[in-house]
């Protein structure tokens, strides 16, 4: 299989599991409601995000919010597209991991074309009063390939150095 089409693999599958799970959640669930799977702990709470990450513009008008978000999805699904070309074919963790950023970034862009700008978020983390901003699959497989790009490029010029 070659690097583009491991990419476009992962992201559909990504796609198809965020979107699967958005699906549940607002068939399933009420807004709002919160369910505990681990007390005190980890909840499946619905609720709709108009903002980023963090809630990031959560408060700016959605004639503003929504073409933002939807200019920044585009630009950066073309720049992973753009990256794919210069990874090694055998590098599959670093197309794995642009495959899952591709994937989130394609689930929540689908989420706020067809929500009126918003994103539906249902996983919920908290302990002893500190809460995480609820999220949802395509936020994980975002943050999950970010992190998995920076500890590349962080561990990738020790090894380099290494072997020279």
């Amino acid at each position: 299989m070659n690097r583009f089409a491991f990419v476009l693999f992962v992201a559909f599958a990504v796609v198809t599991l965020d979107q699967a799970t958005k699906w549940i959640v607002q068939t399933r669930m009420e807004l709002y409601q919160s369910i505990p799977v681990i007390d005190s702990f980890f909840h499946l709470t619905y609720v709709r995000n108009s903002g980023g990450a963090f809630g990031f513009l959560r408060d700016a008008h959605s004639s503003l919010r929504l073409p933002f978000f939807v200019g920044v999805a585009v630009a950066a699904i073309g720049a992973l597209l753009y990256f794919v070309r210069h990874i090694d074919a055998k590098q599959y963790l670093l197309l794995f991991a642009l495959g899952g950023i591709l994937g989130g970034a394609l689930g929540n862009l689908i989420d706020r074309v067809a929500k009126g700008g918003t994103v539906v978020d249902f996983l919920d983390v908290h302990w002893r009063g500190w809460y995480w901003p609820t999220f949802n699959v395509a936020d994980s497989f975002i943050t999950t390939g970010v992190v998995i790009l920076l500890l590349h490029s962080l561990f990738s010029g020790e090894a380099q150095q290494k072997r020279d």
